[in-house]
């Protein structure tokens, strides 16, 4: 009975060897032909801190000061809108001063700077087609730059093409109130710090006196 078993079990080693030698060599192939294929590189798990930080001081080289600040500060751009006719068709916003925040991955977002009232939120995408594996979005710092250009180069058209939506339907809207918040803290911070430099730079001091001989 023992050799009867023995040999059953041979048998069936044997056949499961035959049937998986094929699978094996067609795995041993596909991966010879990926080494092999040009321009795909092995994965780098550093490879998207390195896109960011290249992206990063791209978006510095284009931004002005205080826009760069701002997004190594907080996180997001504020863009000033330029139609005279203020944004959207209300009546109660028509030539009112408006602006939008730039969020990465997250929609454009219009509001009223004087009283904080959220307006719209424009979706819009800007994916990345020329990486060879991974996600298809751009890194962080990319996707601001790149709403950045289309909004200051041609505002209407971004708007008009993008997918427009009532506020808080992808961006938090207590998130944008305690953004708001947190831009005109860093504000006045800025403006106070401003200043006290340029009183610095006259002799004097941030009160404006001149220090005793």
């Amino acid at each position: 009975m023992t050799v009867a078993l023995c040999a059953t079990a041979i048998v069936v080693l044997a056949l499961l060897w035959e049937v998986s030698i094929p699978w094996l060599d067609r795995r041993l192939e596909r991966r010879r032909l990926r080494r092999a294929e040009p321009g795909i590189a092995a994965y780098d798990p550093g490879r998207e801190r390195r896109a960011e930080q290249r992206a990063r001081a791209l978006l510095r080289s284009c931004v002005n000061a205080e826009e760069w600040e701002m997004y190594r500060d907080l996180g997001f751009l504020r863009v000033w809108g330029r139609h005279a006719r203020g944004p959207g068709t209300e009546r109660d916003g028509a030539g009112a001063p408006y602006a939008y925040l730039i969020y990465p991955h997250k929609p454009l977002l219009a509001y009223l700077p004087q009283t904080r009232r959220l307006l719209h939120e424009y979706c819009v995408e800007f994916p990345d087609e020329t990486r060879p594996y991974g996600s298809a979005m751009l890194p962080e710092s990319d996707d601001v730059l790149a709403k950045w250009m289309a909004l200051t180069a041609d505002e209407e058209r971004l708007v008009n093409s993008a997918n427009m939506h009532l506020p808080g339907r992808q961006v938090d809207p207590a998130r944008v109130k305690r953004d708001l918040w947190r831009l005109s803290e860093w504000e006045r911070a800025r403006l106070t710090r401003e200043r006290r430099r340029a009183a610095e730079g006259a002799g004097g001091t941030p009160g404006g006196t001149v220090p005793a001989p």
